[in-house]
């Protein structure tokens, strides 16, 4: 057990009310505070802004994210 993460879902927890990135299939990024998650990875996002070589595109405030889009989500270090 690192950082008390057992679990992938551990680490979603702990990043809840907290600022993350969001890799699409489709090549896109998102960058936007995690609200919710379910089993399905599908996650909710707010204050969501989308990115283009770590530039915000667009804010999309409030998103909801399909968990089968995603490639992978990391803790922000990008403000």
């Amino acid at each position: 057990m690192v950082n008390g993460i057992e679990r992938p879902l551990d680490l979603l927890n702990q990043a809840k009310g907290k600022e993350i990135l969001v890799y699409l299939k489709n090549g896109n990024q998102l960058r936007g505070t995690l609200l919710a998650f379910d089993i399905h990875i599908n996650i909710v996002l707010d204050n969501t802004k989308e990115l283009d070589n770590g530039e915000v595109k667009k804010n999309l405030g409030l998103a909801f994210i399909r968990g089968d889009t995603i490639i992978f989500i990391s803790p922000s270090t990008v403000k």
